[in-house]
């Protein structure tokens, strides 16, 4: 007679099966966990065999491998908890099925077997690969997922069956990097994995001109009609192109080519979302671009002064093709002189750079960085301005708003001649000149003709203080 197995679990009969030390269970019988108040602890492994017949209605914990070889398991309606402290590997040659599952393993889980949930999986600790030969984290008809994030996800392949709107878990070893599926047209078995470095770069149909090189999905339909892909970007986890919105397309790989599968971008340089249109038939997914990404974007530049050196530093993002930064420094303002440069990194990332001007100088000096492309085309940051010494925010009263011209009453107590510099908010000298203001006095500088409204700077000096200040023009 073959032998056979058999636990029943009840409130009534056996509450909670409890080991201290390790020990693996293997279920050759008949292993029936029968309510929600039940359960059971397995302070090992568990194998599950051919032979066995488990339903699960309770609470199931294992804190080492699960492996699975019984054909046609019951779902039940309890909940599997994966809680060990090493790696966790889910095994056997069938499918492993579980109503609720909560993963909470810092080392992480491996599927070397399917491992499908029915009601809702909690994401609570720990990263789910999965073997080379594709095995999948199943979500069936009607199931969600919560607390995913970047410490907690699925870096391996994702499965999901049905009809409804869904959000693949998926991301890489460091990132949670989801991708979406929404308006299927009929209950469907799609496939989803995430990958870094994206493919075939250069393959593209019109009116694409360039992919996304740093990230895409494969998204693959088993069965089922049509859906739209639901991708999103976000700059601070993996690098974006500086593209306007309205030229961002979701890309797809069919035929050798990366194609426009259509979609209106939401969101900013840092952050967005894009929907495709209806799609047919399903592969890679990357961000496509309509026009080509600005080679680079100036994050900001800044200069300070302390103990006789001038502190500069600019930020920039997503560099291509730029040869270098030529440093400039002006005494006035308008002319212009480099001093030194930094060779450009071309990185894809935000990059910072530094440069230290320790020449002394006379009042105040002005800088601004040229960016040099490789092919010889350049562009000027804003233009920034240090003093050795302190302005003298209290020197002088503008009367704000300005309408023509700008009135200065002098409050410092000195009076003689004074240099001004007026720069409008591109950092532009738009005027200058010289004007003689007497002891507790004021004067009148007229404004350029051509002068819009808005922001202006304006800044007094002579060889005993420094003034500066915003100021609103209205017309």
């Amino acid at each position: 007679m073959k032998k056979k197995s058999t636990l029943l679990l009840s409130g009534l009969l056996f509450a909670s099966l409890i080991s201290l030390a390790q020990a693996d269970l293997r279920n050759e019988g008949t292993l029936y966990v029968s309510s929600a108040t039940d359960t059971i602890y397995i302070n090992g492994a568990f194998t599950n065999t051919s032979t066995a017949a488990l339903t699960n209605n309770g609470r199931f914990y294992i804190k080492q491998n699960l492996s699975n070889s019984q054909a046609s398991m019951a779902v039940g309606t309890g909940t599997l908890y994966l809680n060990g402290s090493a790696t966790q590997i889910v095994s056997g040659t069938q499918i492993f099925k579980t109503y609720n599952l909560q993963t909470n393993n810092s080392a992480g889980f491996t599927l070397n077997n399917d491992l499908s949930v029915t009601a809702v999986h909690t994401f609570s600790s720990g990263l789910i690969a999965s073997s080379t030969t594709p095995n999948y984290l199943i979500y069936q008809a009607g199931s969600s997922h919560t607390g995913s994030s970047d410490s907690r996800h699925v870096t391996g392949w994702v499965k999901k069956i049905g009809t409804t709107n869904f959000t693949f878990p998926v991301g890489s070893n460091t990132y949670l990097r989801t991708a979406g599926i929404a308006g299927l047209s009929a209950s469907s078995e799609i496939n989803c994995r995430y990958y870094a470095g994206t493919q075939n770069i250069y393959n593209l149909t019109a009116p694409l001109v360039k992919v996304n090189v740093n990230e895409y999905w494969q998204i693959d339909k088993i069965s089922g009609g049509t859906a739209q892909i639901v991708l999103n970007w976000d700059n601070s986890k993996v690098a974006f192109d500086n593209v306007l919105l309205s030229e961002i397309r979701v890309a797809h790989y069919t035929g050798g080519n990366w194609t426009n599968a259509g979609g209106t971008a939401s969101g900013n340089a840092t952050t967005g979302t894009i929907t495709s249109g209806s799609v047919n038939s399903f592969s890679p997914f990357t961000f496509g671009y309509e026009s080509f990404p600005v080679p680079l974007k100036l994050i900001s530049f800044t200069a300070e002064r302390k103990s006789g050196t001038s502190y500069l530093q600019w930020v920039t993002d997503n560099e291509e093709n730029v040869d270098r930064f030529d440093v400039l420094r002006s005494n006035d303002g308008i002319v212009f002189t480099t001093i030194g440069n930094r060779p450009a990194r071309n990185t894809t990332f935000q990059e910072k750079y530094y440069f230290d001007d320790r020449s002394s100088i006379q009042g105040i000096a002005y800088y601004r960085v040229k960016y040099v492309d490789i092919d010889g085309k350049f562009l000027y940051t804003k233009i920034v301005a240090v003093t050795e010494g302190q302005f003298q925010q209290n020197s002088f009263f503008i009367l704000n708003p300005v309408r023509g011209v700008i009135t200065v009453i002098n409050k410092s107590g000195f009076d003689g001649l004074f240099e001004y510099h007026l720069y409008n908010a591109g950092g532009q000298l738009v005027l200058k000149g010289n004007v003689n203001l007497g002891m507790n006095g004021n004067a009148v500088l007229p404004l350029p003709a051509q002068s819009a409204a808005g922001i202006y700077l304006l800044e007094l000096s002579n060889s005993r203080t420094q003034f500066r200040q915003k100021i609103l023009v209205e017309k």
